[in-house]
């Protein structure tokens, strides 16, 4: 069976020539948003972006093409937007056809500048050298922190133990600060926290890497207490080494919040003791599931995380100074809750609202008694999970006119006085964060939780400001604590280039390296209090193999650790300079050296 695709213009042309007759074939895939027909068949079925289409019957080694076109005005960028897992159904068979080509394309540079500083990602606060250099080949070093250095150091197989003595001080000092004094005879360390000696010895186990130390002092405080990666694993399935392997990147890098989003309309990634349907029915995505194919690379898979395997995670996380923030995604993007519990929606409400992913009603009714079933079962679960006492609870994208077809949510909202769908919105956040709270958790939430009459979430409430730096500086001003993601700077699933044989997503912008440190997380100096820090983020519509991360991630993911570190702006230059010493495998190994 041969088959490959091309993008013309808006179009995708795909070629298939079948090593046997076809007769009533359907072609089916995903893609990065709704697909529709033009030529070479008939819609069958649609639902997000993945589509069926009914194939006329075909002649054994007789090319046929289909072409298909992306709906909604989107126009493919480049060759992550060609059809992603595609299969033929056909006499009772699945036959998988072959993948386009994963990866993506590294923009050609010129040779950066000569690094004026030392070969560290963040720099330092300070540093002042003095004299001579400690030729060693490790550090003879104790205590909780830096034994989790040395197990680091060993997963990564990066040099860490030798005879260096080295003596830690405990001192008065902020979370996460430290000093190094670097002597030709030893080694000084001082910290006042776990944090400030493990990335003291994170700082020493990256020098180790480029030969001899050089003698001086260093003086190192964060600008920012929250300094996040976020994971989409969701639409992916990762493999726990996969995360523990970023993990121990995100260590390396200083960066100390792991957001994990396993929830959102595709999947439900967490076994709940309470709702055990959730991953039982959400496990699987494709042929015979609940769900189809929508982001997968084979026409079924996926995968679960017990509650092991997630303390686990949490265990590992603790051990590099990072707390894991779980999010669990209200009220929209909640396709895989509606089907699977359709009590929480009204069966009065005939609304015709998409979501921006092509989901029609992928919202739970705040109306429906199930809805706040469901959602306090999860809720009580994921708090008693987690020992961070922070919960993300979503409330991003919700379509247009959400519930104002819904019978049962127009009483509610005549009952609250509340008029549009951000005004019930922000009823439902504010409800449900406030048990939230009953269970002991800090809320979290996008920067959408801040709309409606009643001022949204409120309850001391964490805001997400993603889609540029204006909704979190309002939130800010309004009192809300912020951290700073913007897609523009720092989704790192966008695509690198416009090359069309790049590869990522394009919807934001096109994000290279030194776009991640252009831009200024507290423009507005009165707000600083408010923006508490800086977060990265990885969404996996395109993503169908855990290696296919890493290229993505990196070097991208050294800006955002230079912007949650470093007080001052970063250099793009020292960055472009930076990035070759941090490498990354396909298995999320880093080497570090010149």
């Amino acid at each position: 069976m041969h088959y490959d695709c091309d993008i013309s213009g808006d179009l995708l042309v795909c070629t298939l020539t079948p090593d046997r007759p076809l007769s009533g074939a359907v072609f089916c895939c995903s893609g990065m948003a709704p697909l529709a027909p033009v030529a070479g068949g008939t819609l069958q079925r649609a639902l997000g972006s993945y589509t069926e289409v009914a194939l006329p019957d075909v002649g054994a080694h007789v090319p046929h093409v289909i072409t298909l076109r992306y709906t909604g005005g989107y126009t493919p960028a480049n060759r992550a937007w060609m059809p992603l897992g595609p299969y033929l159904r056909h006499a009772g068979e699945v036959i998988p056809l072959p993948p386009t080509t994963a990866g993506r394309k590294v923009p050609a540079r010129e040779a950066p500048r000569p690094l004026d500083g030392l070969p560290i990602v963040p720099q330092p606060t300070s540093w002042t050298p003095s004299k001579g250099t400690l030729s060693i080949d490790g550090f003879a070093i104790s205590g909780a922190a830096m034994d989790a250095v040395a197990a680091l150091a060993s997963r990564q197989k990066l040099a860490f133990a030798g005879a260096c003595p080295v003596e830690c001080v405990n001192a008065d000092l902020p979370p996460d600060s430290y000093s190094i004094e670097i002597r030709s005879d030893g080694i000084t360390v001082t910290a006042g926290s776990y944090g400030g000696e493990f990335y003291a010895g994170i700082t020493l186990l990256t020098l180790l890497q480029h030969g001899p130390l050089p003698c001086g002092q260093i003086h190192d405080a964060p600008r920012f207490d929250w300094r996040g990666q976020h994971l989409d694993t969701a639409r992916h399935f990762y493999a726990t080494d996969s995360i523990h392997a970023l993990l121990d990147l995100m260590a390396l890098l200083k960066l100390n919040r792991f957001h994990w989003h396993f929830a959102d309309d595709e999947a439900f990634r967490i076994q709940l003791d309470s709702l055990p349907e959730l991953t039982q029915k959400t496990t699987l995505r494709g042929e015979g599931q609940v769900l189809p194919a929508l982001f997968a690379g084979t026409p079924c898979e996926g995968g679960f995380y017990t509650k092991d395997e997630a303390r686990e995670i949490i265990a590992h996380a603790a051990a590099l100074n990072i707390e894991v923030l779980p999010e669990i995604e209200t009220p929209a993007h909640a396709l895989a809750l509606t089907e699977i519990f359709p009590q929480t929606r009204d069966p009065g409400d005939n609304g015709a609202e998409r979501s921006v992913q092509g989901y029609a009603r992928n919202a739970l009714n705040p109306a429906m008694p199930k809805t706040w079933d469901v959602l306090e079962k999860i809720i009580t679960e994921i708090s008693a999970l987690f020992p961070f006492n922070h919960l993300h609870l979503g409330c991003d994208e919700l379509p247009a006119e959400t519930w104002m077809s819904s019978p049962r949510a127009r009483a509610l909202m005549d009952e609250h006085g509340l008029k549009t769908t951000q005004d019930l919105q922000g009823w439902t956040m504010d409800k449900l964060a406030a048990f939230a709270v009953s269970k002991g958790q800090r809320p979290a939430a996008w920067e959408e939780a801040a709309q409606g009459s009643n001022g949204g979430i409120g309850h001391n409430a964490i805001l997400f400001s993603w889609t540029g730096l204006g909704p979190g500086l309002d939130a800010a001003q309004a009192g809300y604590d912020v951290v700073m993601c913007p897609a523009q700077h720092v989704y790192l699933d966008m695509a690198h280039s416009s090359d069309p044989d790049d590869w990522g997503a394009s919807w934001a912008a096109f994000v290279d390296l030194p776009d991640t440190v252009n831009w200024d997380p507290v423009p507005d100096a009165s707000l600083a209090k408010n923006v508490i820090g800086v977060q990265g983020a990885f969404w996996s519509e395109f993503t169908t193999q855990d290696h296919q991360m890493w290229p993505m991630l990196m070097p991208r993911m050294l800006g955002v650790a230079m912007m949650a570190w470093q007080s001052d702006r970063p250099d793009p230059q020292m960055l472009l300079a930076l990035s070759d010493r941090y490498r990354v495998d396909d298995t999320g190994r880093v080497n570090i050296g010149p």
